[in-house]
């Protein structure tokens, strides 16, 4: 199969075009024919020697976490996903070949059908993000009607995504942004956006039930500087990895509560985020899309930390 693989850690120069083996699957895996996989940063932090870089034992590597594609075979004779079907879903990258690929094996658990009103790009760059922010707002933040909730980035793949369904559980949603975004991010359910590059979010929040932050430390300590504006008891929830090490210490100095949080896929979560896709209720934004050759490019846009919504790898 063609694969854009890792040959290396380094920069988005060690990403090349191969022809690779397909894999094969294992016990209740489903061999899947790749439409669209999407670019995320782990993805780029992994190729840079960070993520889970620890995790690959062989080079070349393929990443991508997540895709859209047709089940080319079944887990079994009778199951219910079967050759044809359209599913995405997440990949345990790299204990498994990624999505940057002609085909991948997904296990069933980890997969869904896909929102019928997608394209294969859109849903191919939905699964980790979808799936971050439902852990962010649902499982973890349990996010409640009139609760004030933070959420940094709220332009990028995550964030985007965590705006809308903090809006639906009913909650006042404060975002930061530039100010270009400030219109679309509103018409997603943000009630306050914050032009970061003007204003100081502690200056003009207001007393904060819920942080989820989606940059850290890595940018103006805007991490340290939520905890100026969470009530005590409070929660903040730090996404990116290596973003700010220190943020439990912290966080408990401050008598907050604290967690950091990984996207988890389950056939379940992803069939509810499918079924708001296709009412109308959840909205994804491609920025870009690029063909799989151009899997260099796509990492150094994603790079740039200032990507609207999501990046996807179209998969011939």
């Amino acid at each position: 199969m063609l694969a854009a693989v890792m040959t290396r850690p380094g920069g988005p120069e060690v990403l090349e075009l191969r022809e690779v083996p397909r894999p094969a699957p294992a016990i209740a895996e489903a061999v899947v024919r790749v439409r669209g996989a999407g670019v995320n940063p782990i993805d780029a932090k992994t190729r840079a020697g960070g993520g889970a870089s620890a995790l690959i034992r062989d080079y070349p590597a393929v990443l991508g976490v997540d895709f859209c594609g047709v089940i080319e075979r079944p887990a079994f004779d009778s199951h219910d996903f079967q050759p044809g079907d359209v599913v995405y879903g997440l990949l345990p990258v790299p204990r498994v070949s990624g999505s940057y690929a002609q085909f991948a094996t997904a296990h069933v658990a980890m997969i869904a059908r896909a929102p019928r009103s997608l394209t294969a790009l859109e849903a191919g760059a939905l699964p980790c993000a979808a799936l971050t922010a439902w852990g962010c707002v649902v499982t973890t933040g349990r996010i409640e009607a009139g609760q004030r909730v933070l959420i940094h980035a709220g332009a990028g793949g995550v964030g985007h995504l965590a705006v809308q369904l903090a809006a639906l559980a009913g909650a006042h949603v404060i975002t930061t942004s530039s100010a270009d975004n400030s219109e679309w991010l509103r018409s997603l359910g943000a009630a306050e956006v914050i032009d970061y590059r003007n204003e100081r979010f502690e200056d003009v929040t207001g007393e904060i039930d819920v942080v989820i932050d989606l940059i850290g430390n890595v940018r103006d300590n805007t991490g340290s500087r939520s905890l100026e504006v969470l009530r005590k008891g409070g929660l903040l929830i730090s996404v990116p990895t290596g973003s700010w090490s220190t943020f439990r210490e912290e966080c408990a100095a401050a008598a907050v509560r604290s967690t950091d949080i990984k996207a988890i896929s389950s056939t379940a979560v992803l069939t509810e985020i499918a079924n708001l896709v296709d009412a109308g209720s959840l909205k994804i934004r491609l920025e870009k899309t690029f063909p799989l050759s151009e899997a260099r490019a796509a990492h150094e846009l994603i790079e740039t930390g200032h990507s609207k919504g999501k990046i996807a790898l179209e998969i011939p």
